[in-house]
């Protein structure tokens, strides 16, 4: 597959670049896969679309200050570290600008000196494995120096940081948010545990990999990044009671469904943690999700090939396509799709 397939025209102007006021107020673009049929809907509609039996599977990560600025201890250039995922208790991947100042072995000097990062490796894709030297509790110190980062194509300041977290985000670790999750408000999650639908949390650690563009014309050439997750045994059990039964699981995001196909083996979803680096284009099988709730994804993004491993790549160019016509608002902050 070429990845030109996976194109689409997009305006600048449609790229969202602040949430709603309301989270559950964005529109949604309701995807039939079997006949291909669209509806326009709100997201709080979705509620017309979940069954009692139903599990929704939702990613409560919590996103990190994880852009940090600070100087060469030698020199005082100044220097820009994005953490990418932690390796062990003080080393991470790390992404460096600019990085041809940072050679291995380079103090640098965060705040005032609370925390010094020495790179000690230059990995293959041009990043850093960084150890940190501090005291203390590294989360707490990350809180007062770090940025919670945004995507690049968001130029807009955030006016309140909580809106790049899902309202159930619990464990932090991501160097960006499962957007899907925004949608959701507590009086929702309410809503739908009322209509008899379970809602089930599993951990995935969101990292940049899975939103940058793929480089190489052939997708089967494309290389994913690992992220680390977790499902938890009674997460597992609820899951698995649901495919027995033949129940719908409809997961929310496209990182709660790479955790739970990766953790699918022997014929269930197995409860542990690990790293997945696992790839979803056309061609490929779901074991798990029936169902699917997701934002718009760029162009050429492994995203876009997972949605439409699930959908059809067809109708999902068509579903793009009308969501453009239709003026729907994109990517992070955008609007959502529910593919059933």
């Amino acid at each position: 597959m070429h990845i030109s397939e996976f194109d689409y025209y997009l305006p600048e102007e449609l790229i969202a670049q602040e949430p709603l006021p309301d989270r559950d107020q964005s529109r949604l673009l309701v995807l039939h896969r079997d006949s291909g049929q669209l509806e326009h809907r709100h997201f709080a509609d979705i509620l017309t679309y979940l069954r009692e039996g139903d599990v929704l599977v939702s990613n409560n990560t919590r996103v990190i200050p994880a852009r940090l600025f600070g100087r060469k201890e030698a020199t005082g250039a100044l220097i820009e570290v994005f953490l990418l995922r932690q390796l062990e208790q003080k080393k991470w991947e790390v992404l460096v600008r600019p990085g041809k100042r940072v050679k291995p072995g380079t103090r640098i000097i965060f705040g005032a000196g609370e925390l010094v990062g020495v790179p000690i490796e230059t990995t293959a894709s041009g990043g850093r494995i960084m150890e940190f030297q501090f005291e203390g509790i590294f989360q707490e110190i990350l809180s007062c120096l770090g940025q919670v980062p945004l995507p690049p194509y968001i130029k807009k300041q955030l006016v309140d940081p909580e809106r790049y977290q899902t309202v159930y985000a619990k464990e932090p670790g991501s160097a960006a948010a499962p957007t899907a999750g925004l949608h959701f408000t507590p009086a929702l999650i309410d809503a739908v545990r009322a209509k008899g639908v379970e809602w089930v949390e599993l951990l995935l650690h969101v990292g940049l990999g899975t939103f940058r563009p793929v480089k190489e014309e052939d997708i089967l050439q494309h290389k994913m990044h690992a992220e680390y997750f977790e499902i938890t045994e009674p997460a597992a059990e609820k899951i698995n009671r649901a495919l027995a039964e033949k129940r719908r699981v409809i997961a929310v995001g496209t990182t709660s469904t790479r955790a739970l196909e990766s953790a699918f083996a022997a014929g269930k979803v197995q409860a542990g943690n690990g790293w997945t680096d696992i790839y979803i284009y056309p061609g490929y099988q779901f074991k798990v999700i029936s169902g699917l709730i997701t934002n718009f994804h760029l162009p050429k993004s492994t995203l876009i090939m997972l949605v439409s491993a699930l959908a059809g790549r067809e109708k999902i160019m068509q579903a793009y396509n009308e969501a453009v016509r239709e003026r729907y608002r994109f990517f992070s902050f955008g609007d959502a799709m529910l593919i059933l």
